[in-house]
This record gives C-alpha cells, structure tokens and sequence, in this order.
C-alpha cells in the first residue's frame, strides 16, 4: 500500500507538472516527506492522502486505486 500511494503521488504530482517543492508548498507537508513517500519509506495517514489529494487536485480514491 505504501508503494502504490507514493507511486501515484509521483505520478500525478509529474502530470501536474509540479517538483516535490512545489507539492509541499501546496500540501503543506515537506519536501522529504513526500520524497519518503514516494520512495515507499512513509506510511500515509488518511489526513496525509487527503492533503496531497486536495494539493493535486484529485479524489482521495485517486492515491489509492492500483
């Protein structure tokens, strides 16, 4: 589960055409965490997936459907 989020992440946070700085400025979250997640080395809490979800401008679901 954590691979699969932090692969989604990255991948719309890439289509978005947005760094990993700019995503945490938008989520509020840091630069490392997100790095760490999209690397699989974080456990997401829902809070987290719904912060990045609403800073990428996607459903919740969308970080978390294969």
């Amino acid at each position: 589960m954590r691979k699969l989020v932090g692969d989604n992440c990255a991948r719309i946070r890439k289509a978005r055409g947005y760094t990993q700085e700019q995503l945490a400025d938008l989520s509020g979250l840091s630069q490392q965490y997100l790095s760490d997640l999209e690397r699989g080395k974080r456990n997401p809490t829902v809070v987290t997936v719904y912060e990045i979800a609403l800073a990428l401008g996607v459903s919740h679901l969308d970080l978390l459907q294969p």
